[in-house]
């Protein structure tokens, strides 16, 4: 789609060369597509529950059988390494079969009531927008996707405007794979130009919005004036707290992929490492090690863990964070030359720093000293977010508790895995409203309708 006026230049983060120019989508386009969205949902929620599954099924295969080919469009795109990109093309895949299972499964009730029979069904919404980030393209454009179309929805895609390729060949895909023309449509643009359109259009019983919390909230306050449903995955400021009784081994070596992972573009980064204060030297001669062994370089070799940030505004906003007499305990390397690239740091800081409070984005933690298990949920819980967050401890009690009293959507104990597709997924405070994922994920795009049989004879 193009409104002949404005295209998008799509740059690869590592060598900064144009890889794809992209036409933008029009308010006036927006509003077509969605009256197209319409007329493909009616007919997608008549089609069987069986037969809608098997279509999602094959979408599903679709994918898996393209997937080299998306992870190379997410390398160009996002500069990520290819073992990322192959995993985030695959986790789409698995979420269109986790989704495809729900189908059928997407049960009302029956309530018992006096006077006759009452139950329960739940109907698609209708159209639903999902506007999606640039730090993972795929799988979080997939987490409402899928979902949303399993429930009988049709799905307008918004990804993000430096990364619409992947998006883009999604949605080719789903049409090969017998998706109904119309139903599932991907519209690049700026957001607000594109995603406004979406968020104001009337036509869209819906919202999913992936990004940050300032987008969030103005994007909350249009849905409002509508009294749109909405389902927002905001900021970050997750904290790593490693208890003197945990296997400091296991946790440094986990520590570099908690924060290091996407370059650090990820709302779960664990970018405050919290250290009970006898164990803090030790730990932190077993951390400098392993952050500078995290390997930084071409994405599209193999052995790469790291690769750039998505753009130099990105790495400018790193940058603020880390003046030049900032106290950093480890640096790791990053190539010079082309490229949004910047190094793994550690910084020793105080729980009022901008470092500690607000969400970096980048390959930056903090790390802090704490006392006594009150004083770890203290900083912990020191933070406008409350997204997700690791423990490291052996001591299953206190593993327990301090999961309980830190304010966060997902908990690890002596790990840093947030997403899983059969689990909910969501944050507190100001991480956002409502949960993706896991086995309650399709009736988030559902109404219920209630309905009562009298059984009384007739007089």
């Amino acid at each position: 789609m193009s409104n002949g006026l404005h295209e998008l230049n799509i740059l690869n983060p590592a060598t900064e060369e144009v890889v794809a120019t992209v036409p933008t989508t029009s308010p006036a386009e927006v509003d077509a597509a969605v009256r197209r969205a319409a007329v493909a949902q009616e007919a997608w929620a008549a089609v069987a529950p069986g037969d809608r599954a098997r279509i999602l099924r094959r979408f599903a295969d679709v994918v898996d059988a393209h997937i080299p080919q998306l992870a190379e469009l997410e390398l160009q795109e996002a500069g990520h390494p290819l073992g990322n990109a192959e995993w985030e093309a695959g986790n789409v895949r698995d979420l269109l079969h986790y989704a495809a299972g729900g189908v059928e499964r997407l049960t009302g009730t029956q309530i018992p009531v006096a006077g006759g029979l009452n139950i329960t069904v739940q109907e698609p919404l209708g159209v639903v927008a999902v506007i999606a980030p640039w730090n993972f393209p795929m799988p979080i454009a997939a987490w409402g996707t899928a979902p949303a179309l399993a429930a009988g929805n049709a799905v307008l895609l918004k990804p993000a405007e430096t990364t619409p390729l992947t998006a883009l060949r999604l949605g080719r895909l789903a049409l090969e794979a017998g998706l109904p023309e119309g139903l599932f449509q991907v519209l690049p643009g700026e957001g607000p130009v594109t995603g406004t359109a979406l968020v104001d259009h009337p036509g869209v019983a819906k919202v999913v919005f992936t990004g940050s919390t300032a987008t969030g909230r103005q994007i909350a306050a249009r849905c409002a004036e509508q009294t749109k449903r909405l389902t927002l995955e905001l900021g970050g400021k997750s904290p790593n707290i490693i208890f003197a009784d945990a296997d400091l081994e296991a946790a440094a070596a986990a520590t570099p992929g908690s924060f290091l992972d996407n370059t650090g573009q990820d709302c779960c980064a664990r970018s405050r490492i919290l250290v009970q204060r006898s164990v803090y030297d030790r730990y932190m001669e077993l951390l400098e090690p392993a952050v500078q062994a995290f390997t930084v370089g071409d994405p599209a070799d193999p052995a790469t863990q790291m690769g750039p940030l998505i753009s130099a505004a990105q790495r400018e906003r790193v940058r603020s964070f880390v003046p030049e007499d900032a106290p950093a305990a480890i640096r790791g390397e990053a190539p010079a030359g082309k490229g949004f690239w910047y190094p793994a740091t550690v910084l020793e800081g105080r729980p009022e720093d901008r470092s500690a409070v607000e969400e970096i984005f980048g390959p930056v933690a903090v790390v802090m000293p704490f006392d006594d298990e009150a004083d770890a949920v203290r900083l912990a819980n020191a933070t406008d977010y409350g997204l997700s967050g690791s423990l490291w401890t052996r001591d299953v009690g206190r593993a327990l508790r301090v999961s309980r009293a830190v304010a966060a959507g997902n908990l690890s104990v002596n790990s840093h895995s947030s997403v899983r597709y059969w689990t909910p997924f969501g944050g507190f405070k100001q991480s956002g409203l409502g949960r993706e994922l896991g086995p309650d994920a399709l009736t988030a795009f559902t109404e219920t309708k209630n309905i009562f049989i009298s059984t009384e004879e007739s007089k």
